[in-house]
């Protein structure tokens, strides 16, 4: 069975940074395109960013274009995402999962493949 399994989160001030990590067992991530979710209580997950199974194309919710940053190392076979300058509308659970990339008539945007893959997430509380 597999599971994603998220880390890194944390409590930090506004303007902090973290850097969050994603690997799975049995899941090669560099076989998919991956996306970093999030999602807090009473409402819907929603896409931060995604990147490409080639690894040549990422994409950003406008909310953190800027301040995050999505990477791979297909070595370490894990996910990661780079949080800069954090804002307490930050404050999360946030998930990876590997995802498919459709295009759409407002861009790019990257739907969870599985549902059974969901790990517990790692959650980023930004203070102000």
């Amino acid at each position: 069975q597999v599971q994603m399994l998220e880390s890194g989160g944390g409590s930090v001030q506004a303007g902090g940074s973290l850097t969050l990590s994603c690997t799975a067992s049995e899941l090669p991530l560099d076989d998919y395109s991956m996306g970093w979710y999030r999602q807090t209580p009473g409402k819907e997950r929603e896409v931060v960013s995604f990147l490409t199974r080639s690894g040549r194309n990422t994409g950003y919710a406008d909310s953190v274009k800027g301040r995050f940053a999505i990477s791979r190392d297909n070595a370490k076979n894990t996910l990661y995402l780079q949080m800069n300058n954090l804002k307490p509308e930050d404050t999360a659970m946030y998930y990876c999962a590997p995802c498919g990339v459709m295009e759409t008539t407002t861009g790019r945007r990257c739907d969870p493949l599985f549902p059974s893959y969901w790990g517990r997430g790692t959650q980023v509380t930004v203070s102000s």
